[in-house]
């Protein structure tokens, strides 16, 4: 077993900038799902609305995506550890915003005060993944991202349960102030940290300094550039149906399971084990980077598989262990897609090109959730129903994976060994 984790260990013994940036990462996603539950009670203490529920999650993925470019073009072009420091401080005192939230009334006041929260992390996460290659070694970059990934599971998980424990026992004023506090220790952790970054040079630093002709520089940099463009749409691909089964888990709890913040909590915590425990049996699956994205349409159609059984139940237990297993294949498929991503991409090009797999990704989640949350508010279905469709649909579109992207990923897999092949040839004729 210790063999198993020896490389992770190493990895934050050793190398002090990495682990900075992970405790850093660990502290702020506690922050954070700590206090979204909160967030979501004080919505249903001053309101019964599903919609109203169901806008909030959009709002912040809506936030997301609409300030998504600038935010690409903003960490390629300053210093992304700096940008992160001032986004974690900005972060804390928005959260502490919140505590204003008092009616009905000034319910629209956690509406602006969040969509400000998640376009400052719109430039902290595009940053934040764009600095780990740039503080690890190659060798150290898939161990860096499943650690990573297996770390946000476990606070997941522990955040979510204590998380719903405390907005109960302690209120939510209190949750809020303690998520201020972790985003200025986020900060500290940062502020220690040496992430070399490599900048533009001048002339592409001139050519650039109008934002929209960077933007638009990424984007095309993106669409000619295939390789990279396959591994950016896996997440928004994954998450047009699972961002609606995971928000209707917030309502299995409250009108199948009649459990309310205990039974979402438990939940949502099988949700970040799975997470976490995903990527690292994904990697001894499927241990040649060359099968990453065969394997992505596999997981879309597994993940989709499960979550039509948590539709088909009213068992806590059976409920738990099918969520488990759908979001193991959703955290396999992340970090995947992220660790080709950041092997693909230059350092000059990573910010706008990771800023654009989040706009795809929250444009998809909102989609995914403004449709379920209309479905549920107009009867049309009803919430297992609904789950069951919306999986059904997660395994369709993997299906449409496998015959579309797979297809064009095998035909670069084949023309690049042929290349590799000719260039070694070339040289043994030259030596």
């Amino acid at each position: 077993m210790l063999d198993k984790i020896r490389p992770y260990i190493d990895l934050v013994s050793n190398n002090q900038n990495y682990r900075r940036l992970w405790l850093s990462q660990i502290i702020s996603n506690f922050g954070d799902w700590f206090g979204i539950l909160a967030v979501y009670a004080l919505i249903t203490k001053y309101s019964d609305s599903e919609f109203l529920l169901g806008l909030i999650i959009v709002v912040k993925m809506m936030s997301l995506a609409s300030f998504s470019p600038f935010a690409g073009y903003i960490t390629d072009r300053f210093n992304r550890r700096h940008l992160m420091i001032i986004c974690d401080l900005l972060r804390g005192m928005i959260v502490l915003g919140l505590l204003l939230v008092v009616s009905y009334e000034t319910l629209w006041l956690a509406y602006v005060l969040t969509a400000l929260q998640m376009m400052l992390s719109a430039i902290f996460e595009p940053a934040k993944t764009s600095s780990i290659p740039n503080v690890t070694t190659e060798k150290e970059l898939v161990d860096a991202n499943v650690l990573s990934a297996a770390s946000w599971s476990i606070i997941f998980t522990i955040s979510m349960g204590i998380g719903g424990l405390a907005t109960a026992g302690l209120g939510t004023d209190l949750v809020f102030i303690i998520n201020a506090i972790s985003y200025v220790l986020s900060a500290w952790f940062i502020y220690r940290a040496v992430i070399p970054q490599k900048k533009m040079d001048v002339a592409e630093r001139k050519r650039t300094r109008n934002p929209l002709t960077g933007i638009k520089e990424g984007f095309q940099y993106l669409f000619r550039t295939h390789k990279v463009l396959r591994p950016t749409l896996a997440k928004g691909c994954f998450t047009m149906f699972l961002g609606a089964l995971t928000y209707m888990l917030i309502l299995v709890s409250e009108d199948v399971l009649m459990m309310g913040s205990v039974g979402l909590g438990l939940l949502y915590s099988a949700r970040g084990v799975g997470t976490g425990i995903g990527p690292v049996i994904g990697r001894r699956i499927f241990n040649q980077e060359s099968d990453w994205v065969r394997a992505m349409g596999f997981c879309m159609i597994f993940a989709g598989l499960m979550y039509s059984v948590v539709g088909l139940t009213t068992s806590l237990s059976i409920m738990l262990l099918f969520v488990f297993i759908a979001h193991a294949a959703s955290g396999a498929n992340w970090v995947m897609s992220t660790v080709l991503l950041q092997r693909r991409t230059p350092d000059t090009f990573r910010g706008r090109i990771f800023s654009t797999e989040w706009l795809l990704f929250t444009l998809a989640q909102s989609a995914s959730v403004i449709m379920a949350s209309w479905i549920l508010e107009n009867e049309w279905l009803t919430i297992q129903q609904a789950m069951v469709v919306f999986a059904l649909g997660l395994s369709a579109a993997g299906m449409i994976w496998h015959f579309t992207i797979t297809q064009q990923e095998e035909v670069y897999q084949i023309n690049r060994e042929d290349n590799e092949h000719f260039a070694a040839a070339n040289r043994i004729e030259a030596e």
